[in-house]
């Protein structure tokens, strides 16, 4: 078997039979089932009882596992090559199933909220005691919904509307390539392979590479403005309709948190940049430079190891690392590399980035990222590992209609295994200078997804304000809120480049369509389990069940509740805090190995 079929994943497991048109049809299929599922429960859920919302509830579930391959299938091909037009027509094959599917079912909230506004008891029922906090969350809702008529009317809307740009944003940034000389060659590169180049060790092509990605992108700020601000006006006008107090509201309750939570959490870190930038200059004198260029951030430390991994040894450290906080974990993790359910292999058309996809069906998950053998690709691979550790569990402990978990709990096992990960690679006989790398790799990660994913949440929010004032977002009223935010983070511990502005074009989480305030679930999550993490460190193995009991709820019990099971009270600053401190004990090791 070459590297290129190890590193790409098998699709065809998913299904019954590995073809396009056997596909199509079960997507066709899926769109008959749930006309069917609608027209059986459809103006009769308002008259229910426990028992015949338990019985709705059981079907839908069963919908979903039927249907569950073919539309993972379809999802999957397209995002390792957008290219492709086999997969590009079955990509829209699902975009128009997926719109008439929740055309079909959107019935379901809307009229077990009139059930739930008229019997509220129903709740409490022994019979639904699995589907519990489901209906809490629908009754959370009930104040901000419409009509079923105005329901299916937003999803037409959507499709080829905010959808579109979302979609449009992704096949542009996977088209992308760049022209750039390296060790006296000129090559023509992919997105998905350039950004590779952020981490090289060779400062001034790290830099190149970073001019030339975002004086590229930034020819294109009118196209992504008129994106931004599509996106953005939906979603205010959305606010309105829906009655939603403010633009983040959707994000309380789609994320299953609350605002005292969330006020608390970006107030500790507002309250710590300096903490951050504190990091930075020490990084910069430790690579022998008087401040940071933004092109260093991630960069590795000159004096650490100029080491690539091949996958194979990616993967016997990386399920090691698991193997040794647990071994059904780590069989499970090997499990991931056997079946190829790991798509790694560098390709022109992919989409940037990486992912996890749960297979539900299969109790299992499928992972895309670009592997180019760099020591972040390893803490990539963790990351997504943690994210099909969570679907093993919660797979096995959960049926589809509990498995819709909020964000804010969605990366607790990703990020927890970049931190296994990093404890495996310091437990290593290695040098100093190599520990110094592990460090300075766990710091950046932190970095990046604790406070620069901050200064997002604050840029999204400069926005909304923008918009309610009326002011017109264009490529360089965007920029100049972007680097405001930016700012206001970072202060004068980085040098940025001048095409840095247009950094905002390429984060596609901003044209997510009506997932507004996609990034501090991230920042949650990084504070969350470096808390975790710290409580890890003092219980050993007593705290391995924990963590497998909260990564099997999936979503049948809220954050705030499953962090008050293992002793956390997320509701309060000094909470939050915790997570700063282990920040800091990272950053003490780090100072220590100069």
């Amino acid at each position: 078997m070459t590297d290129s079929k190890k590193m790409s994943w098998d699709l065809s497991q998913l299904v019954e039979f590995d073809d396009p048109g056997y596909i199509e049809e079960r997507l066709t299929a899926l769109v008959k089932a749930a006309e069917e599922f609608r027209d059986k429960y459809r103006g009769k859920i308002e008259s229910f009882g426990a028992k015949e919302v338990f019985e709705m509830y059981e079907s839908l579930n069963e919908l979903e596992l039927q249907y569950d391959g073919p539309i993972t299938y379809s999802r999957l091909m397209y995002t390792a090559d957008m290219t492709d037009e086999i997969g590009k027509r079955l990509f829209d094959k699902f975009r128009t199933a997926l719109a008439l599917l929740m055309q079909s079912v959107a019935f379901i909230d809307l009229e077990l909220g009139a059930l739930l506004t008229k019997n509220p008891k129903i709740v409490t029922d022994p019979i639904l005691n699995e589907y519990k906090h489901s209906l809490e969350k629908i009754q959370r809702r009930i104040p901000h919904m419409l009509t079923e008529l105005e329901e299916q009317a937003i999803i037409a809307k959507d499709k080829s509307g905010v959808r579109a740009w979302f979609m449009l944003q992704g096949d542009w940034l996977a088209t992308r390539t760049f022209d750039i000389e390296i060790d006296g060659e000129m090559k023509t590169l992919p997105y998905g392979e350039i950004v590779g180049l952020y981490e090289h060790p060779d400062r001034d092509l790290r830099k190149r590479a970073h001019e030339i990605v975002y004086e590229g992108l930034g020819k294109d700020h009118i196209l992504w403005a008129s994106a931004l601000r599509s996106v953005f006006s939906d979603h205010m006008m959305m606010c309105k309709l829906r009655k939603w107090p403010s633009p983040m509201t959707q994000s309380f309750i789609s994320n299953d948190v609350d605002e005292e939570t969330i006020v608390a959490l970006l107030n500790t870190m507002e309250k710590n940049v300096g903490v951050y930038q504190d990091y930075l200059k020490l990084k910069a004198k430790t690579m022998g430079l008087e401040k940071l260029g933004n092109w260093d951030i991630d960069a590795p430390l000159p004096s650490g190891p100029d080491k690539k991994y091949s996958w194979e040894e990616a993967r016997e450290i990386i399920v090691g690392a698991y193997t040794d906080f647990d071994p059904e974990i780590g069989q499970w993790m090997d499990e991931m590399y056997e079946r190829r359910h790991i798509d790694g292999f560098v390709r022109n058309g992919k989409r940037s980035g990486a992912f996890c996809a749960t297979w539900h069906s299969g109790k299992s998950a499928y992972i895309l990222q670009s592997f180019n053998g760099i020591m972040g690709d390893l803490f990539t691979q963790a990351h997504e590992l943690g994210h099909a550790m969570h679907a093993y569990l919660g797979t096995r402990a959960q049926k589809p209609h509990n498995y819709e978990i909020g964000s804010c709990v969605a990366e607790t096992g990703s990020i927890f295994g970049e931190l296994l990960l990093a404890e495996k690679l310091l437990s290593e006989d290695g040098s100093k200078e190599e520990k110094q790398a592990v460090l300075a790799a766990v710091l950046d990660g932190f970095g990046g997804a604790g406070y620069q994913v901050t200064t997002r949440v604050w840029f999204e929010t400069m926005l909304y304000e923008a918009v309610e004032k009326g002011q017109l977002l264009d490529g360089e009223k965007i920029s100049e809120l972007w680097l405001k935010a930016r700012d206001k983070m970072y202060g004068d511990s980085v040098e940025w480049l001048p095409e840095m502005k247009w950094w905002w074009t390429m984060k596609l989480h901003f044209y997510m369509a009506n997932y507004r305030y996609y990034n501090y679930p991230y920042v949650y999550a990084q504070l969350f389990v470096y808390a975790m993490y710290r409580l890890y460190k003092e219980q050993g193995k007593e705290f391995v069940p924990k963590l497998k009991a909260l990564l099997s709820a999936g979503s049948s019990r809220s954050p705030r509740d499953l962090a008050a099971d293992i002793g956390f009270d997320v509701s309060t600053e000094e909470f939050w805090q915790k997570g700063i401190d282990q920040f800091k004990e990272f950053v003490k090791m780090f100072e220590e190995t100069l």
